[in-house]
């Protein structure tokens, strides 16, 4: 099993956290049906102001930049990344094209 730690901002526009969260709340089953067949087992999105941070974990095979790819071949998987990617906003210093940032490992209680 893998794990990941990312993110990302919302956009600063007045009323974006909630109606972020509000879509969240109604995921749509694709979804979650895209995310389990591209080997995501939990992920779990929280937010303070407009930062975001997702800790997600994976089969070991998982590979974040080919298996979300694959997973956004699905047009609603698709429609769902672009109506998010419309409350979003790369954090500073992401590399052009990066949309979630990595976020590096600096602790584990069990280590």
């Amino acid at each position: 099993m893998k794990s990941f730690a990312m993110t990302l901002n919302l956009k600063p526009e007045s009323g974006v956290e909630e109606e972020y969260k509000r879509h969240h709340r109604a995921v749509w089953p694709e979804v979650v049906d895209g995310l389990q067949s591209i080997g995501v087992t939990k992920m779990k999105i929280y937010l303070r102001n407009h930062q975001l941070f997702m800790y997600l974990e994976a089969s070991d095979d998982f590979d974040p930049a080919r298996d979300f790819e694959k997973y956004t071949e699905d047009p609603r998987a698709k429609e769902w990344d672009e109506l998010m990617r419309g409350f979003q906003t790369p954090v500073p210093g992401t590399m052009p094209g990066v949309w979630w940032a990595d976020m590096e490992e600096v602790f584990d209680l069990n280590w």
